[in-house]
């Protein structure tokens, strides 16, 4: 056991910031995924992925970092954090100066837009970059950007993690380097980052194939309060309609392939990126069809 990870663990926790473990001496989650998921415990209802499984339970904190020295992540979404990531350029010469870095491309920026470069929690980064923390309103829900706002400026928030102080890789360690207290992100940087609104694409159904139907109308029915979700509750509610889905797929009165096709136009067409409906979708059918109980009994 490593008693400063452990501390750092609970210390972030302390703050509201939710917690896992990452592999010891390296950024990877140290959290099963979903091929090898128990589907015992948390996973119990269905393949819960690291971002719903980080904690800010001192219990849980002490077990898993009592038994292995883990390196340790935060989840920046469900922390209320958004955390920029100035980044350092990757060339082969590391003895190059020429190319800027995160820390420089940053401060250009703040420079054109006639903003002062914030002051807040910075935490020096094992490749020598910068994270800088922000907190974030409740009503405001942030993706992760690479390089949106400026070259090697990344930004983590909802679907993503940093690596937190008193981790370390090979490459270096991660330690605070100014401690002031987390500064709300100033608006200027959440304008630049809030996700465009897109117009809505429409939603096209497969036509039925060999579906009875019942299971016709239904999927008609889920597909449509898919698209029509709002951010922030997008995926929930295609992780809901497509475990509400699942028992028709298991009876034989539709096939997977149709409820899968709806289902991704559905998400897509509410603002999901493809990957994200593909993921919840082969959760969501895989757990419902595999626990679903005879048509007699339902």
């Amino acid at each position: 056991m490593s008693t400063d990870l452990l501390n750092a663990a609970l210390d972030a926790a302390e703050r509201g910031w939710h917690v896992f473990p990452l592999r010891p001496g390296t950024k990877r989650p140290a959290l099963h995924g979903e091929d090898h998921c128990p589907r015992t415990g948390e996973c119990a209802d269905g393949h819960r992925k690291w971002e719903q499984r980080a904690t800010t339970d001192p219990d849980r904190i002490h077990q898993a970092w009592g038994a292995r020295p883990f390196n340790l992540g935060i989840a920046t979404g469900p922390s209320g954090l958004l955390v920029v990531d100035l980044d350092m350029p990757k060339t082969k010469d590391k003895s190059s100066t020429d190319t800027p870095n995160g820390v420089a491309t940053f401060e250009a920026l703040c420079e054109r837009t006639g903003q002062a470069v914030p002051t807040t929690r910075t935490v020096r980064t094992a490749s020598g970059g910068r994270h800088l923390y922000f907190t974030v309103p409740p009503e405001v829900r942030l993706t992760n950007t690479a390089g949106t706002l400026a070259p090697l400026v990344d930004t983590r928030a909802w679907g993503g993690y940093v690596v937190a102080p008193g981790s370390a890789t090979p490459t270096g360690a991660y330690e605070v380097t100014r401690h002031e207290p987390v500064a709300q992100a100033p608006e200027w940087l959440l304008d630049a980052l809030k996700p465009v609104q897109r117009p809505a694409r429409p939603l096209s159904l497969p036509h039925p194939g060999c579906a009875t139907r019942r299971a016709q109308v239904a999927l008609e029915r889920e597909a449509a309060a898919v698209a029509a979700a709002q951010e922030g509750r997008r995926e929930a509610e295609l992780f809901r309609a497509a475990r509400a889905m699942g028992r028709f797929v298991a009876w034989g009165d539709i096939p997977r392939h149709e409820v899968e096709q709806a289902f991704q136009g559905a998400g897509e067409a509410a603002g999901l990126k493809p990957y994200e409906c593909r993921s919840t979708l082969r959760s969501a059918l895989n757990w419902s069809i595999r626990n679903c109980r005879p048509r007699e009994a339902a």
